[in-house]
């Protein structure tokens, strides 16, 4: 049997892929090392957060299936970020662990299009034209139009739990071994990162009256733009401090730790370090944060947030032991580092497809990101441009104006990157356009194109839509009078009307709200739904700094249109300084925007560039 894309790996990234794949039309192949873990949630039972939260929406309404999955196994959600501006806010869902690995297979198992295989993939096979699909470890070979490579911590995997080496990518599960030496000879250059999990414990064994509960949201709300249903009850999360008792009880063994005898000697996650990476980097600290997190509605296994560790068995379960709450403590299993391989990002293009073999593809944390998200919008993407391929057609691009996963790419191709990858708000320039709350209205509309936005779906989002244009040109119409109004906004601390005014120039002051105005100002307000009235309320409340943001989108795109011929010779360019030639003939930057964005290349490079691009 011969593919039109092989996706190797079942991860978040995996699964991802492969579904879009399969839905737009390709014959697509799903290879897992275990079919009993697709869609396995290997660190943390959670998804979205800071940044990451978008990232999901995003992934919903280009027609992903992880916001879905997340809301009909979430155990809890919060809306992060709600003391801040809007362009922070990040949904958050605490998961069931096995239910949302359920929901996934099943999900899979039900398109039409999509066959799965339980074996490794030990290399993959080429010719001169590209890719032309996989070998398993049985030496079977299975030909393919494309191939997908997801294969997350497994290529070459090696866990850590103090003076003892595992080999394997995951807890109980072995490592994918010919993968990387096969890329290596076709020229990939590749790379060693590392990351790590905490201990497992049986929540039986805690004292929760000595910790502090951190509950849902009152009105929780969800990620998916589809019908998906919100929680009506919740489990909560509990929150702990390290002491310096605890401390020092780490301290006295990190001669016996892998990251400090040189056992590894990878980069690990900046942003979600190791408790002995955090009491080393943060000396002065005697306190560190935990958070007691359930793994799932009946379960009573708990997962420590914040004591991610490699330190020995014994040693973690005497330190953990000494934490208020945690006396008596039984562990299921212990924390551990994990090693893995990974390749260089700036080898892909934006399309994510290699520069070196054509139509294969790379996504997840082979390219040196970290998380489910990070993952699972690449696989996304990754899909969508494998089916693409094989068909002949224009690769699917997202700019930096357009989503959160197109910073993603653009980062990881045009800068690289030397440790594991995570998502923030800073990240992103346009993030005030780039809300959680109106990834549907960014991206909707490019889901359909594809064929991954159903018919309900897009009902729904058009009958939305209708109805924002008709809130806004509502709230364009109204007006308000002084006597009327001054009384509520003196109370509100704000500045009386001297004449009668437009009502949408007072949603626009920062003591106010459209909800309280509209309240207390007496008008006759239309039945719309209330993510509707947030839209049309954002959008007046911030239009002059959205101005702003477009003005700089439109500058970026005019950047993004000068393309940069494939054979374009950097060297011959004295007029560049080196270190600009080197970069650019490493990277081939496909625009000049993605040139702009190279670390060491100038304004005046750029400028340059424009002259012999005849600009």
């Amino acid at each position: 049997m011969k593919y039109d894309v092989i996706v190797v790996g079942a991860g978040h990234a995996g699964c991802e892929a492969a579904s879009a794949a399969a839905r737009m039309g390709s014959k697509t192949l799903l290879v897992t090392m275990n079919m009993q873990t697709i869609g396995q949630m290997s660190c943390n039972p959670a998804m979205g957060g800071v940044a990451k939260g978008q990232i999901v929406r995003e992934i919903d309404a280009l027609g992903g299936f992880s916001g879905i999955i997340s809301d009909e196994t979430a155990i809890q959600f919060r809306m992060l970020n709600r003391s801040k501006g809007p362009a922070m806010w990040s949904p958050r869902v605490q998961s069931d662990r096995w239910r949302f690995a359920e929901k996934w297979r099943l999900t899979l198992e039900q398109i039409e299009n999509l066959e799965f295989i339980q074996s490794t993939v030990d290399a993959v096979t080429t010719d001169t034209s590209g890719i032309t699909g996989i070998v398993l470890q049985n030496g079977v070979q299975v030909a393919g139009n494309s191939v997908v490579l997801t294969s997350g911590t497994f290529l070459n995997g090696i866990m850590h739990i103090g003076e003892r080496q595992i080999t394997g990518g995951r807890s109980s599960e072995g490592s994918a071994k010919g993968i990387t030496a096969c890329l290596n000879a076709l020229g990939f250059e590749s790379g060693r990162m590392k990351t790590g999990t905490p201990p497992r414990l049986d929540g039986r064994s805690l004292d929760y009256s000595k910790f502090e509960e951190q509950k849902g949201d009152d009105q929780p709300g969800k990620f998916s733009f589809t019908d998906t249903k919100a929680l009506t009850k919740q489990r909560s999360c509990w929150i702990s401090h390290t002491s310096e008792e605890v401390h020092d009880t780490l301290r006295a063994s990190f001669d016996r730790s892998p990251l400090f005898n040189g056992a590894i000697q990878s980069s690990g996650p900046r942003y979600c370090p190791s408790i002995e990476d955090k009491i080393n980097r943060f000396a002065g600290k005697t306190s560190h944060q935990m958070f007691i997190e359930p793994e799932g509605w009946e379960t009573v296994e708990v997962y420590i947030n914040g004591f991610s560790t490699s330190l020995p068995e014994e040693v973690q379960h005497e330190a953990l032991r000494k934490v208020p709450g945690f006396e008596n403590a039984r562990f299921f299993r212990p924390g551990y580092a994990v090693e893995y391989d990974y390749f260089p990002p700036t080898q892909l293009k934006h399309n994510l497809e290699t520069k070196l073999v054509p139509r294969l593809f790379f996504a997840g944390q082979i390219n040196g990101t970290t998380g489910y998200e990070e993952a699972a919008c690449q696989g996304l993407m990754a899909g969508i441009n494998a089916h693409l391929s094989v068909r002949g057609e224009d690769a699917f691009l997202l700019d930096r104006s357009q989503a959160y996963m197109g910073v993603l790419i653009d980062d990881l191709i045009t800068k690289g990157t030397e440790e594991p990858y995570r998502m923030f708000t800073s990240r992103a320039e346009f993030r005030l356009t780039l809300r959680q709350d109106n990834a549907d209205r960014r991206l909707t509309e490019l889901g359909r194109s594809f064929g991954l936005i159903d018919d309900t779906q897009w009902e729904r989002f058009s009958k939305k839509m209708e109805s924002f244009r008709e809130a806004d040109a509502w709230l364009s119409e109204q007006s308000v009078e002084p006597d009327a109004a001054n009384s509520y906004l003196e109370s509100m601390g704000t500045a009386a009307l001297k004449q009668r005014g437009p009502l949408d120039t007072l949603v626009a002051r920062p003591q106010l709200s459209l909800s309280g105005i509209l309240e207390n100002l007496g008008h006759d307000v239309p039945d719309f739904p209330e993510e509707v009235w947030e839209q049309v309320e954002i959008g007046r409340k911030y239009s002059g700094y959205i101005e702003k943001e477009m003005e700089q989108v439109e500058k970026l795109k005019r950047l993004e249109n000068l393309k940069i011929p494939a054979t374009f010779n950097f060297e011959k360019i004295t007029a560049l300084s080196m270190e600009s030639r080197q970069k650019l003939g490493k990277i081939r930057p496909e625009t000049l925007g993605q040139a702009s964005r190279i670390s060491g290349v100038s304004p005046a490079d750029v400028q340059i560039l424009m002259v012999h691009l005849g600009r």
